[in-house]
């Protein structure tokens, strides 16, 4: 609310108004024939009451500041001495102690001693701090003011001295002393409520400006009465004072409690001293021209004199005040500016979600205030570069826009959700435990995998989820966590290690990203849409990958990389049809290492992509000199493992029809293997592969029948072979549950004219069962381990010869 409610006058303000209407027309009766003065008293007292109890039930007002409440205790004061002062006044004029339109100097004592109160009230209400200068102007202009009213009033008023006085000096200084504070104080009133009201109501101050300047008239005016005797300024002028001071208390009662209208504070042009100089030099020239032409000369030269060295100065304020105002719009643009970059300092620019920078700060601030666990989560989307690559880059940054959006409505009350870059987002947020924050990012997960509106597409995204979680303890001395303010300088994170002999180590919120940021590498290496907490045991499996992904990269350059060929065979007769090229590593202190232990590091730091390269390269040369080697033996194909990262790499069938062509190689002699998961989801893996179907190279699904949408798969995925799954022949003589889904697959492939590899095969009872079942290819250890490329011809001739 900020707006004062209609206004209906009080009872208060109705008894004051009547009194005044009762002393206004007994005057007026007073002006057209003699009256008893003693009636014409009688309102005094009657006023001054009502506008004592106005001034003291606004004091009271339970919604008012407590300097307000002082200031109406103030101006109630000194109403007290002035209506004693109207009583006196009163006394002496009706016991004729003093000649009529004269005062005692008990009398003017008592009076300005009100104004004087008035006036102490007014200076004491709290406002902007005040400069010497700024206090120095207000006296010079009150001194201007002052000046000028006793010179008009003595002009107008007490020009006839002696004859008005009659030799009452005391009398007529008293009445003057009077009129000049009340105009002091009327100045006062309007230069506070045009700087500064505080508390007060600036229409009040306003209302009270005007009672004073009532006041001051009436009492500038009372020596024009000389000729009425009978009357007295003081009965029809007090009745008035009071009556707008009534208004003026009820308008702040009535304001009190309801917020003021904020507005813009400008400096203001000192118009009162060039007011008061122009008037002054009008009543000297107006005086002047009954001097004789030598006066009015001298006077007008004067008057031109001092308005053109006002003009001036006022020319010089103008100036100053249009290079204040340009200072002031500069610096409310550098302020802009400030605040602009400040933003942009920590924040995304894309999404407007905080940067790392506010993260790290609000996640120490929690850290410090140390009320809950905090946790802190990394969320990275999968398969992000296939949505740019597929839709392009105005739809994965649309697709990015909403992940902040959902991410910032659902974030925790008290919780801050960042973008760390790329497809890189987390969450810091107070939880009771790791139960809580599982379920807070269960439901994370649940909402991103609703379709998303980016750039007109309704998009469903997966996303690994790393969560860190700190330590319990004790809360600090800090207080709660700020999200404005300069970011902590902080230590550098904490990298464990035994704990000091003052508790455990402190967890900063950079440390806590690390960890969250190791989770998260693992939750992607276990598959997509996973969720992982930190241990520490992840810190030294992080780092043996990081230290063998280094290994790896000098083994790529340095020529350790090796690759092994598995026979794939007929199994009507065991002969080596085609083979399956794996990786091998043979690193010069660790000896041959396994594939399991070195392909997740290159999945994860993506040196898989030129390992792949390599590995492909190598391949079809091998085989290209195999079929001229081998002749009519010669394998019918070799399959190559292609990872999910290869696959959706752009431009990857392009770069294997190049490799094909460089090894001189036919398409129809290579096949691509990929998992389930490169393709499941469709995008640009599906693409390559469609691509490469159309180059003539034959594509196989491995580890089938693992997947969740396998059979969703054989609509939509160009696939020449399916390789049925380890898991289902280890079994498959206890005829159980893997031979019934064994004989179902081979089923499926025969149905769809696809070829079945049986993956696995260790025994002569389990190649004997798939030979049941209708299986025709199968590769495992019962019919040959991988082995070097220079091994493989003298094992293809000896399984063609035993069929010959």
């Amino acid at each position: 609310m900020s707006r004062v409610a209609g206004w209906r006058p009080t009872g208060v303000v109705l008894a004051a108004g009547v009194v005044l209407v009762m002393a206004e027309a007994w005057f007026a009766v007073g002006l057209a024939r003699p009256t008893p003065p003693l009636v014409s008293w009688v309102a005094v007292p009657a006023a001054v009451g009502f506008a004592v109890y106005a001034c003291w039930a606004t004091s009271t007002a339970a919604a008012l500041a407590p300097a307000a409440r002082r200031f109406w205790r103030h101006i109630g004061l000194g109403m007290v001495f002035i209506g004693l002062g109207g009583a006196s006044n009163g006394v002496d004029m009706v016991l004729g102690r003093v000649a009529p339109q004269h005062v005692s100097g008990l009398t003017a004592a008592v009076y300005l001693a009100g104004l004087l109160v008035m006036l102490w009230g007014l200076l004491r209400i709290p406002g902007a701090q005040r400069s010497r200068g700024e206090w120095l102007r207000f006296g010079l202009d009150t001194a201007t003011v002052l000046v000028t009213v006793i010179t008009f009033a003595w002009h107008f008023v007490f020009r006839h001295w002696e004859r008005w006085s009659g030799g009452n000096t005391t009398g007529t200084w008293a009445v003057l002393a009077i009129v000049a504070t009340g105009s002091v104080c009327v100045f006062a009133f309007i230069k506070v409520a045009f700087t500064g009201t505080g508390p007060l109501d600036r229409r009040g101050l306003y209302l009270l400006a005007l009672a004073g300047g009532g006041g001051a008239t009436g009492g500038a005016l009372t020596p024009l009465l000389t000729d009425r005797p009978h009357l007295n300024g003081t009965p029809v002028v007090l009745p008035l004072t009071c009556f707008i001071l009534c208004l003026a208390a009820d308008r702040q009662r009535r304001a009190a409690g309801v917020e003021p209208p904020v507005a813009v504070r400008r400096p203001r042009r000192p118009f009162v001293p060039y007011l008061a100089v122009l008037a002054t030099g009008t009543l000297l020239l107006a005086d002047a021209a009954d001097g004789g032409d030598d006066v009015l000369g001298v006077a007008l030269g004067t008057v031109v004199l001092v308005l053109l060295v006002a003009g001036r100065q006022a020319a010089a304020l103008r100036d100053n005040a249009v290079l204040l105002d340009t200072l002031d719009s500069r610096l409310r643009e550098l302020e802009e500016y400030q605040q602009t970059l400040a933003w942009q300092a920590t924040h995304d620019a894309l999404t407007g979600l905080a940067n790392r920078r506010l993260l790290t700060q609000y996640t120490d601030d929690v850290l410090r205030a140390g009320q809950d666990t905090v946790a802190v989560a990394l969320i990275d989307i999968d398969d992000f570069k296939g949505i740019n690559d597929d839709l392009g880059h105005a739809v994965g940054d649309a697709l990015l826009s909403a992940v902040a959006t959902r991410l910032s409505q659902l974030r925790p009350a008290d919780g801050l959700a960042a973008r760390l870059g790329g497809d890189e987002y987390a969450l810091v947020f107070r939880a009771a435990g790791e139960h809580r924050a599982r379920q807070v990012l269960a439901g994370v997960t649940a909402e991103l995998r609703r379709p998303l509106d980016a750039g007109g597409h309704a998009l469903v995204v997966e996303a690994s989820i790393g969560l860190a979680l700190s330590p319990g303890g004790p809360p600090s001395l800090g207080g709660p966590p700020s999200l404005g303010g300069p970011p902590s300088l902080g230590g550098p994170p904490s990298l464990g290690g035994p704990p000091s002999l003052g508790g455990p180590p402190e967890v900063t919120g950079e440390e806590l990203l690390r960890r969250a940021d190791v989770a998260m590498y693992e939750a992607k290496a276990q598959g997509k849409g996973r969720r992982v907490t930190y241990e520490p045991a992840l810190d030294q499996h992080s780092a043996e990958q990081a230290r063998t992904a280094a290994d790896l990269r000098v083994a790529l350059d340095t020529g350790q990389l090796r690759v092994y060929y598995q026979p794939i065979v007929r199994l009507s007769d065991a002969r080596t049809v085609a083979v399956e090229a794996l990786v091998r590593w043979q690193h010069p202190q660790r000896g041959m290492i396994r594939p399991d232990l070195f392909i997740p590091a290159a999945e994860r730091t993506g040196l898989i992509v030129p390992v792949g390269q390599w590995v492909l390269a190598e391949v079809c040369r091998q085989a290209a000199r195999w079929r001229d080697e081998l002749g009519a033996d010669a394998l019918r194909y070799v399959s190559v493992n292609v990872s999910p990262r290869q696959l959706r790499e752009s431009g990857f069938a392009a770069q294997v029809q190049a490799t094909l062509a460089a090894a001189g190689l036919h398409p129809r002699h290579l096949t691509v293997e990929v998992t389930e998961t490169a393709v499941f989801d469709g995008g640009s893996g599906l693409e390559e592969l469609r691509q490469l179907k159309r180059l003539g190279v034959n594509v196989a699904l491995d580890d089938f029948g693992t997947g969740h949408s396998s059979l969703g798969l054989l609509r939509t995925c160009p696939v020449d072979v399916l390789k049925v799954d380890k898991s289902f022949i280890d079994n498959i003589t206890d005829q159980g549950e893997h031979s019934v889904i064994a004989e179902a697959l081979i089923g499926i492939s025969d149905g769809l004219r696809l070829r079945a590899v049986a993956e696995g095969v260790e025994t002569e009872a389990q190649a004997e069962v798939l030979r049941r079942l209708g299986y025709r290819y199968a590769q495992g250890y019962h019919f040959g381990r991988p082995m070097p490329a220079d091994q493989l011809p003298a094992h293809v001739r000896a399984t063609a010869a035993a069929v010959s």
